[in-house]
């Protein structure tokens, strides 16, 4: 079973979020959380809400312990880039780029060994 939740629109580069999510990437969901909450990133709290909203779509939506879920897959796109334009000296502008980012997030939920073996005898 996978879940998913998104964050769209967050006035953030890409880049500097990225370095945050990278960190998390395939790691269970305590252990993310306990990381995020004590990074000293500003990046963090985006990333921290959208974890706590994807594990209470996965408690709420479909029934599954958060203690069994894990980060599948998370990425931190490109968003809409808002231009903006400062004056210079002798009548020049220089761009001024405010991008945003989509973050999504996978969760996945890791399946013991006993449960799989019991999975594969009810099937043959």
């Amino acid at each position: 079973m996978e879940v998913k939740a998104y964050a769209r629109h967050i006035h953030m580069s890409p880049q500097k979020i990225r370095l945050v999510v990278d960190l998390i990437r395939g790691r269970q969901v305590s252990v993310a959380r306990s990381q995020l909450q004590f990074m000293n990133k500003a990046a963090a709290g985006p990333v921290l809400k959208l974890l706590n909203s994807a594990v209470a779509n996965a408690s709420h939506n479909f029934k599954l312990n958060p203690a069994t879920l894990y980060i599948k897959s998370v990425t931190a796109d490109d968003g809409t880039t808002i231009h903006r334009w400062k004056p210079r000296a002798h009548g020049r502008a220089n761009p001024i780029r405010k991008r945003t980012t989509h973050i999504s997030i996978v969760l996945g939920e890791k399946v013991e060994k006993q449960k799989k073996q019991e999975k594969t005898k009810k099937a043959s």
